[in-house]
C-alpha cells in the first residue's frame, strides 16, 4: 500500500496505524502524518496542519459524491466518467 506513495509525508487515518507501515513510510524518506490509535501503548505524534489537509480533502470527495451521477457512475466509459468528473469538479471549484 505504500510501494506507490510518493512526497515528503503519508497522511493517513487511524486505520493505518501500525508499527510496519510507520517503517514503511520512514524506509520512503517520507513523514508518517498518522494519529496514534488511542489503544497504543506507544503514543506517537501527529502534525495537526498536515492532517488538517487530509480533512479538506476527504470535504471535497463528500461534495463530489453528492452528484449522483458520479457517484453511482452511471456512465458506461472511463472516457466519459472521467469527464463528468472534471466537469464535477469545475463547478464545485466555482461555487
Amino acid at each position: 500500500m505504500v510501494a506507490h506513495a510518493q512526497g515528503a509525508a503519508f497522511i493517513a487515518d487511524t486505520g493505518y496505524d501500525a508499527e510496519r507501515i510507520r517503517v514503511a513510510i520512514v524506509a520512503r524518506n517520507m513523514k508518517p502524518v498518522i494519529p496514534s490509535n488511542p489503544t497504543r501503548a506507544v503514543i506517537h505524534e501527529c502534525d495537526e496542519d498536515l492532517y488538517g489537509i487530509r480533512y479538506r480533502v476527504e470535504c471535497f470527495f463528500h461534495s463530489l459524491k453528492r452528484c449522483r451521477r458520479i457517484a453511482t457512475r452511471y456512465e458506461k466509459t472511463g472516457r466519459n466518467y472521467l469527464a463528468l468528473v472534471h466537469l464535477a469538479c469545475a463547478l464545485l471549484w466555482m461555487a
